[in-house]
């Protein structure tokens, strides 16, 4: 596989500034093996694994009173725990298959990746189980997969190899942007029927990030940020729900907004306001007991921000900021070594594990419209835990051919 040249990129800073041995035209597909010492990025490793120690311990925390309900009362006070730790052990097995997977191999799979998708998408429309009224997870008996997780990787994927496919057609604007509007409104028509509109936020977002990152044509930029604002509009004044809960937020105290669509939102920052600096401990959670609903997924924030004070949830950001930083520097060294189609691609992960942190936080502290969408590696959800390890696992495929491709393409 010879690597072309990328001449219409510009990242802000030189490769020469990288300090990184740049190589058009090298042969790197038959002689990069992760499995021998070429060395890897241990602190992304070590990140992302106290993040899943931290989900495991917080997920427990947060579900352990659940059986008290009616509504879970045929569930042990390990069920979730459980469930939760089958979804870390399995990310991980497959992480580590899947380090072992070329990226030449990605490229060449994503539009097959993308009809499996688009198929799974239609799938979970009909035989989809329903929970309180979204049909948004297909039932595989030790867990719930939910497709549009997949479609997340799946877009990341595209994007890097759409910007690369459609270099020689920048010229032709129409037979440049029609591709990826059509992708992204079949997408956003399949996960608005589930409904999942929290899903297509983050799948515009991997997308326009990856368009703007690869240099994209600034008339096709700017008409797809146009026709995505005009969408997300329409569905807004559209929805009476959806409109209802905007108002909402924006004035959650208010007496009929905190018993309606700002429940959650008044319970949870409660929540941070009991935590204080240092937290209640770890346990002691008083709204996690059938006070504010989902604190186990989308409001996991609050019982940490409760139990472990402010300093738990600094500690957290620090730890989203640090590894969203970590793809993009990944992806930057990627196509400095001329290698775009990894590059756009770590940096569009990066997108998706920062930005649905940055929504997920903002919702929990009230600073957004209460949206369901999980924290990245530590809400419960099994394959949202197997989906994020899996993405990862690729950008840190990504790194371990940088650093063969940088100690001269040796095995």
């Amino acid at each position: 596989m010879k690597l072309p040249g990328w001449q219409g990129l510009n990242f802000g800073k030189s490769e020469a500034a990288l300090k990184l041995p740049v190589r058009t035209g090298v042969d790197i597909s038959d002689n990069l093996h992760p499995t021998r010492a070429h060395g890897f990025d241990l602190m992304l490793v070590w990140v992302v694994v106290c993040l899943l120690c931290l989900s495991a311990v917080m997920v427990y925390s947060a579900s352990i009173a659940l059986p008290d309900s009616p509504k879970f009362a045929r569930y042990s006070p390990t069920y979730f725990f459980v469930r939760q730790c089958v979804g870390i052990g399995v990310g991980l097995l497959a992480a580590l298959v899947i380090t072992q997977i070329p990226m030449k191999l990605w490229e060449q799979a994503t539009p097959w990746l993308l009809g499996i998708t688009l198929l799974l998408l239609v799938v979970v429309l009909v035989v989809g189980k329903g929970v309180n009224g979204a049909h948004r997870w297909l039932p595989l008996g030790v867990m719930n997969f939910q497709p549009s997780e997949l479609a997340k990787f799946a877009i990341a994927l595209y994007g890097a190899s759409y910007m690369v496919r459609k270099l020689e057609m920048r010229e032709d604007f129409w037979k440049s942007v029609t591709p990826m509007l059509a992708v992204l409104g079949v997408l956003g028509v399949l996960l608005l029927a589930q409904p999942d509109m929290g899903a297509f936020v983050v799948i515009a977002a991997i997308a326009i990030g990856v368009l703007f990152l690869g240099g994209v044509n600034l008339r096709m930029f700017g008409l797809v940020i146009a026709v995505l604002v005009t969408a997300f509009v329409v569905m807004i004044a559209t929805s009476e729900f959806r409109r209802k809960r905007i108002l909402a937020f924006l004035d959650p105290w208010d007496p009929e907004n905190a018993a309606g669509k700002a429940y959650q939102l008044t319970h949870s920052l409660i929540a941070f306001g009991r935590g204080e600096w240092f937290g209640q401990g770890l346990g002691g959670s008083v709204e996690k007991l059938h006070y504010l609903p989902e604190a186990h997924t989308d409001f996991l924030l609050a019982v940490i921000g409760e139990e472990l004070g402010f300093l738990g949830v600094c500690l957290v950001i620090v730890a989203f900021f640090w590894l969203t930083r970590r793809c993009f520097l990944i992806g930057r060294q990627a196509i400095a070594l001329d290698r775009v189609f990894a590059g756009l691609y770590a940096q569009g992960i990066g997108i998706w594990v920062g930005g649905q942190a940055f929504i997920n936080i903002g919702v929990n502290l009230g600073a957004l419209p209460t949206k369901g969408l999980t924290l990245p590696l530590l809400s419960y959800g099994g394959s949202a835990v197997v989906m994020n390890l899996f993405a990862l696992a690729v950008v840190l495929r990504v790194d371990l051919e940088n650093r063969a491709l940088m100690r001269g393409g040796r095995a």
